[in-house]
């Protein structure tokens, strides 16, 4: 035997970690969106003027969902590439666009930060763009995984663009309050 692992063995490796890459992508996702009170529930949000091509609500968390998986999962193919150059790099990245893309909801949906987090998914694109650039150059499979996000980033910077167009006020817009009055 000249091999110092086998095939199964690496394997097992691999999926040890994507054990704990996806669900601590997944993690983190869910916890930025809950803290922001992302989504159509929230009222600010909610009264906002939609672009006509706005996915319906329940599309966000299954999108993200999937989003997060595969990112977990592209994450572990190039932590599973010990030695490999550019390894640090790529990872540090890959790093940096997930901090963006947790700040992104808190900026949107609590603080009503409209233009900044149009420029929050600027930098997560290009961020993201450098990082399956490097992913590509370790692991093919681990840039291929990137891609489906770096989609979704370009639809979602079209929607935070075309939010900020429809609503120049975003920013202060305050939802009517709810009434308790019974109104016969």
């Amino acid at each position: 035997m000249t091999a110092i692992a086998s095939r199964s063995q690496l394997r097992m490796v691999y999926l040890r970690y994507a054990l704990f890459t996806v669900p601590l992508v997944l993690l983190l996702g869910i916890v930025s969106s809950r803290l922001a009170d992302s989504g159509y529930g929230n009222p600010w949000f909610a009264a906002l003027v939609k672009p006509a091509a706005m996915p319906p609500g329940w599309l966000f968390p299954l999108a993200w969902t999937l989003l997060y998986v595969l990112l977990g999962l592209a994450l572990a193919l190039i932590l599973h590439a010990r030695g490999a150059r550019g390894r640090v790099l790529a990872v540090g990245l890959f790093v940096l666009q997930l901090l963006l893309n947790y700040a992104w909801s808190p900026l949107f949906f609590a603080m009503h930060e409209v233009r900044a987090a149009l420029v929050v998914l600027v930098a997560m694109l290009v961020t993201a763009a450098a990082t399956t650039i490097l992913f590509a150059r370790i692991r093919k499979a681990a840039a291929l995984l990137m891609l489906p996000y770096l989609a979704w980033l370009l639809f979602a910077l079209w929607l935070n663009f075309q939010i900020m167009a429809l609503n120049p006020d975003a920013e202060r817009l305050v939802p009517a309050a709810a009434s308790a009055d019974i109104i016969l």
